[in-house]
């Protein structure tokens, strides 16, 4: 269970600096019966299949396995719509720690664990009706791309 909380605490410190609202700790979580890399495979092919762009994937387990723990299967995946991210960052540079979004992905046994913030968290640093539906839209968004990984 330490590995767990590790892995939260670090999706969250990846997660960005600007501080949201105290109370909202939301987590949009999955479980994968899939081992890690088949999971991986499909997260990235969901995607794009859903419009989005992977921006890149970014090993974790270097600080992991200085404190002690002995896996190479932690990741994180960025993904966005580059236009959508610009224009989003000019409009609210506030946001700039937090896009593009991320997935971060891990192996628990012969499963894998798939975990982000809910993106319905930004509301409270753009508060403005556009960007809500925006908010809103990605949750939806990561919502089907874990329901594909389901299937």
């Amino acid at each position: 269970m330490k590995w767990l909380r590790t892995a939260l605490a670090l999706l969250l410190l990846l997660a960005g600096s600007a501080p949201l609202q105290a109370g909202n700790d939301r987590l949009l979580m999955m479980r994968s019966l899939q081992g890690f890399p088949e999971t991986m495979l499909a997260l990235q092919g969901a995607i794009v299949a859903h419009g989005y762009t992977v921006s890149r994937v970014q090993r974790v387990d270097i600080g992991l396995t200085g404190s002690g723990f002995a896996t190479d299967k932690y990741r994180i995946v960025f993904f966005g719509k580059p236009e959508e991210v610009r224009r989003l960052s000019a409009r609210h540079p506030q946001l700039i720690p937090y896009l593009p979004l991320k997935i971060t992905l891990f192996a628990e046994q012969e499963e894998t664990l798939l975990t982000t913030f809910d993106p319905e968290l930004l509301t409270t640093l753009a508060p403005d009706e556009p960007f809500r539906q925006q908010a809103m839209q990605w949750r939806r968004d990561i919502i089907a791309i874990f329901d594909a990984l389901r299937e």
